[in-house]
């Protein structure tokens, strides 16, 4: 399911899901991902209710670990005002941008962690192979290695999406 709480030229609800369909696929993510496009006020009230950080993100995974067929393998919420400011910098459309914060917030969904030690840089890697495949421009882990913005961090603990499911996540400790 997406959400639009803000509208991006260039994307429809069917051209998302489509993405994260193959996106899941390819990761071979057990079940649907949720997304949410909204506004850097509503990304602020995430990130700061489950993140305990008072500024808007561009991205914010949700994983699930509920499992089972036709589960929710997990949600993510896109920031379209950072999107848009984002990909004006980088010099691509802001329609590029939302699938790069998507694919990003997939590959955390998967299990990927840029941010752990033992990462070795197999989530950069990953997303280099999937940007490309999916034509995409670069990708947020290689533009923080270039001094180019990133501002995402992602594993959170509930759903701000789907409440009805908070009750079978299973508690983390943060970050995996």
């Amino acid at each position: 399911m997406v959400i639009f709480r803000k509208r991006v030229v260039g994307l429809t609800e069917i051209s998302l899901t489509r993405l994260v369909a193959r996106v899941g696929r390819i990761l071979r993510l057990s079940g649907q991902v949720d997304v949410l496009i909204t506004s850097s006020s509503e990304m602020q009230f995430l990130n700061r209710q489950f993140r305990k950080k008072d500024h808007a993100t561009d991205v914010l995974s949700f994983p699930y670990e509920g499992g089972g067929k036709g589960s929710l393998a997990g949600e993510l919420a896109v920031c379209a005002d950072l999107a848009r400011q984002n990909a004006r910098l980088l010099g691509h459309s802001m329609a590029e941008e939302i699938k790069i914060l998507i694919l990003h917030g997939m590959l955390h969904l998967a299990g990927y962690d840029h941010d752990r030690k033992d990462d070795g840089g197999k989530m950069s890697r990953k997303e280099d192979r999937l940007r490309m495949s999916l034509q995409l421009p670069v990708g947020l882990i290689s533009r923080s290695l270039d001094g180019l913005p990133k501002k995402s961090k992602m594993e959170l603990r509930a759903s701000p999406i789907r409440k009805s499911a908070a009750s079978k996540r299973k508690p983390s400790g943060g970050k995996r």
